[in-house]
């Protein structure tokens, strides 16, 4: 945290969370600075980090806080909570602030403000991350207010003209739309919310695992080991040319052509087919007997 934000909020003695109606008549209480009392303390603060300037800076504020903070009433959340937030962004205002810069602090704290504010929403609205770049941010504290001008509050999806003439405004793709109105319209539930009134099956006890089971995961892990430990002893059983061409042929993914074989061994297609045919039933054979050894020492 900050030095001024640690000092200031130190000396806030002010909470909107506790009594909101007692907290926006108090902070009229406190003046409003003109342009030259504003300078000053802000190059006190600027100059010598003078505790008691960032104060009286923050808390002349503090109406632009609530100010700001509603108009994101509509998010669900509670009003005291977002001043709380927006008056975090008031600090880190004063912190940053240039009065060298010639323009009023109140003109700079409003983008603190606001994102400060915004970026509280976008963490408690759901527990699923709901913006992440700048455009899907921008989609969701813009939507409410284009769907109001459209006429289009209804709950569902919107209609295929509407979702154009927002994506065209927004700058985003009309399926980030359709997302994000899908998103806002049903709002996170807990699994455990009984599914009918009068019963008391939960969501939880109609979800399906669809996952393979563990057993079976390892059953076909054991029988796939157990077939490839009898195909290796079956392969010793056999010579090195025929162990060399029943690989080529049968147990690659591109098989060597008769042709290839032929010529590296010397001899004729046929010959190489007959090597392989009667390879291939000297293994199916080992195996078979091995299985039989295995079933009769079980």
């Amino acid at each position: 945290m900050s030095t001024c934000t640690t000092a200031v909020s130190q000396g806030l003695s002010l909470s909107p969370e506790h009594n909101l109606t007692r907290y926006l008549q108090d902070i009229r209480k406190f003046p409003m600075l003109s342009v030259e009392e504003e300078q000053r303390l802000a190059r006190l603060w600027c100059d010598s980090q003078d505790d008691d300037a960032a104060h009286q800076l923050v808390n002349s504020h503090l109406r632009l806080v609530a100010k700001i903070a509603m108009g994101y009433r509509g998010y669900g959340l509670p009003l005291g909570e977002l001043i709380s937030e927006g008056n975090v962004g008031m600090m880190q205002a004063v912190q940053r602030f240039d009065p060298d810069r010639g323009f009023r602090l109140s003109t700079y704290a409003m983008w603190w403000i606001r994102a400060s504010i915004q970026e509280y929403i976008l963490h408690s609205w759901s527990l699923v991350k709901i913006g992440t770049t700048a455009a899907q941010k921008k989609l969701f504290f813009n939507l409410r207010k284009m769907k109001g001008e459209l006429k289009s509050l209804e709950d569902g999806d919107l209609a295929p003209e509407n979702v154009a003439i927002i994506a065209h405004r927004l700058k985003v793709s009309e399926e980030d739309v359709i997302s994000m109105n899908r998103r806002m319209s049903a709002p996170d539930s807990s699994l455990n919310t009984v599914v009918r009134d009068e019963g008391d099956d939960e969501w939880l006890d109609w979800l399906s695992d669809e996952s393979p089971d563990q057993e079976d995961t390892l059953g076909q892990s054991e029988e796939l080991l157990s077939r490839r430990s009898l195909l290796k002893g079956a392969m010793k059983g056999l010579s090195e040319r025929e162990r060399s061409i029943l690989s080529e042929r049968r147990l690659k993914d591109s098989p060597a052509t008769l042709e290839n074989l032929s010529q590296q061994y010397g001899i004729s297609r046929e010959r190489v087919r007959q090597i392989e045919v009667r390879a291939f039933e000297k293994l199916q054979k080992s195996v078979r007997n091995a299985v039989i050894e295995q079933n009769i020492a079980c």
